[in-house]
């Protein structure tokens, strides 16, 4: 028969579809991730504010808005139809819907208009929608962290805190003053710079009513269609930091313009753009030539957030995967209980587990203003847990197999996204140095952290050895060695933690192949043989 005579309608039983998993659509992310919700409740948080927000997190709905925000990315107009500058960027209804989502969790600045546990609860919710799409993270975390940066101007915080603490969505041009929300943005590095913002070129020019003009280049500036941007430039009396609203108080548009969007490797429902500063007014928060000192508040608050992010990044990866294997079946049984496989998840969500509790840790030191601890113990977690996640991401996709390499799946987004955190807000060189830095001049963070690590002292032998050789490497700070101290020091934070608070198998799991002798970590699914390999696989596998 040829094949001009095959009826396209008759059913040749050639696709007929067995074998695959079903959606991962409508699940709790919450039930099948006791490591979150018991260092919720540890740090203070409340994980019944959550429940709402999760819904919306595992629901088809959300779930296609995110595939939708990063299919159909945004769009710079730089003019209107009759050549007017307006410069403003389009998005994609299911970018609003993802913003409105997190607004309205408080995800943004509210928890600073909150009481204690409001910090932890935000964390974990951030660390939610971490999971469901990482773009329109970016806006939610740097108006989260721009108050700290802001309270060094408290004319201006009284003049902006409202705004950007509601819970009330508001995109559109308009005076900061007459919205009910804002987000915030900020915008440090240069062309010639990058990490280095001390040798930025924008000029900051005073007038006597206290304002500045800017004018200068700004290399990476994330969505900027964002109400107000905290920058760094050069006053008379040095670096300085400045808000720079996009509407002025006569309802005017600042002068700043968008050059260009970048072409991003991943985050593409989020807006990163090069912007020029052509005479910007701004306000200068902090006193002149203490730029660095007062943005860095901003700084590492959305470090915080790069943990949590990747934290989620890695928790997201690790559903898919559980998912996938608990419903397909290969030579002769479920891949869930195939052996092998069981053993590459499982130490994917040791891998999770030990990311998820540290990064909560992180979050309840913050929240209670732990800064002695954070100021050692948050570039090295950064470190950590943002290296980790490419790895683990490459792993669950692999578990997919062929259909985690296709675009209709989640995980080539999810693979995309795992390096992002690694490199904003301080490469893997910048917050190595950051720790070694921290080592030589807070003897308190010193301390902090080996109180902190010291909590789990002798629960196992392994994991003293290993706190052994941190000491060690504390007392002996080199620039050539600052990322193996980084990683040692993440590694001993989060085997106390596992040994104080997981489950035995979990954290014997850890400690084996994280902090043994003959480790670190190599591939996952190197385990020891004895590992409850099964028992950690239910533990994270999503059910619907």
């Amino acid at each position: 028969m040829a094949y001009s005579d095959v009826d396209p309608q008759t059913d040749l039983g050639t696709h007929t579809v067995t074998n695959q998993a079903p959606p991962l659509d409508g699940f709790d992310p919450l039930a099948c991730d006791p490591a979150l919700t018991d260092a919720l409740r540890r740090e203070g948080g409340a994980p019944e504010d959550l429940k709402g927000l999760a819904a919306a997190v595992g629901s088809a709905e959300y779930r296609e808005h995110a595939r939708l925000a990063n299919e159909n990315e945004p769009v710079l107009r730089t003019h209107d139809r009759y050549g007017h500058r307006v410069d403003e960027v389009e998005f994609h209804p299911s970018w609003h819907a993802l913003m409105e989502l997190s607004v309205g969790a408080g995800l943004h600045a509210a928890p600073w208009a909150g009481g204690p546990g409001a910090h932890v609860t935000r964390a974990a919710g951030f660390y939610l929608v971490s999971q469901l799409e990482q773009g329109h993270c970016c806006p939610i975390s740097m108006t989260y962290a721009s108050i700290p940066a802001l309270r060094h101007a408290p004319a201006l915080a009284a003049r902006f805190e409202p705004g950007l603490t509601s819970r009330t969505y508001a995109p559109g041009l308009a005076r900061p003053e007459a919205k009910a929300g804002l987000l915030a943005g900020m915008s440090m590095t240069e062309k010639q710079g990058g990490s280095d913002v001390r040798t930025g070129t924008t000029v900051a020019t005073p007038h006597a009513d206290g304002t500045y003009s800017l004018v200068g280049h700004k290399w990476f500036t994330s969505a900027p269609m964002n109400d107000l941007f905290l920058t760094l430039a050069q006053a008379p009396g040095g670096l300085t930091c400045f808000v720079l609203p996009r509407v002025l108080p006569d309802g005017t548009r600042n002068a700043l313009r968008i050059q260009r969007l970048k072409d991003k490797l991943g985050n593409r429902s989020n807006a990163s753009s090069e912007i020029e500063y052509a005479g910007a007014l701004g306000w200068r928060v902090g006193d002149e030539g203490r730029g660095v000192a007062t943005i860095i508040e901003m700084v590492s608050m959305t470090r915080l957030d790069c943990v949590l992010g990747s934290a989620g990044t890695v928790r997201a990866a690790v559903s898919e995967a559980a998912h996938h294997v608990a419903h397909r079946s290969a030579f002769g049984a479920r891949l869930a209980d195939q052996p092998l496989m069981q053993a590459v998840i499982a130490d994917l969500a040791v891998e999770s587990e030990a990311a998820t509790t540290l990064a909560l840790r992180l979050a309840g030191a913050a929240d209670r203003g732990e800064t002695a601890l954070l100021r050692l113990a948050l570039p090295a977690s950064k470190y950590l847990v943002c290296k980790r996640t490419p790895a683990v991401v490459a792993e669950a996709l692999e578990c997919l197999g062929g259909n985690g390499y296709v675009e209709e799946s989640p995980m080539p987004r999810l693979y995309r996204e795992a390096p992002l955190n690694s490199i904003w807000e301080g490469s893997g060189n910048v917050t190595a140095l950051d720790v070694l830095r921290a080592v030589g001049r807070s003897p308190e963070s010193v301390d902090a952290v080996l109180t902190e690590v010291d909590a789990a002292a002798g629960a196992d032998s392994r994991f003293d050895a290993a706190c052994s050789s941190l000491r060690t490497a504390l007392r002996e700070p080199d620039p050539r060695t600052a990322r193996r101290l980084a990683e040692l020091l993440a590694l001993c934070l989060q085997g106390s933690l596992m040994l104080r608070t997981a489950p035995t198998e979990a954290a014997d799991a850890f400690v084996s192949a994280r902090l043994a002798a003959d480790g670190p970590w190599r591939t996952a699914g190197t385990l020891p043989p004895t590992t409850a390999t099964r028992t950690l696989l239910t533990r994270v596998t999503p059910t619907t």
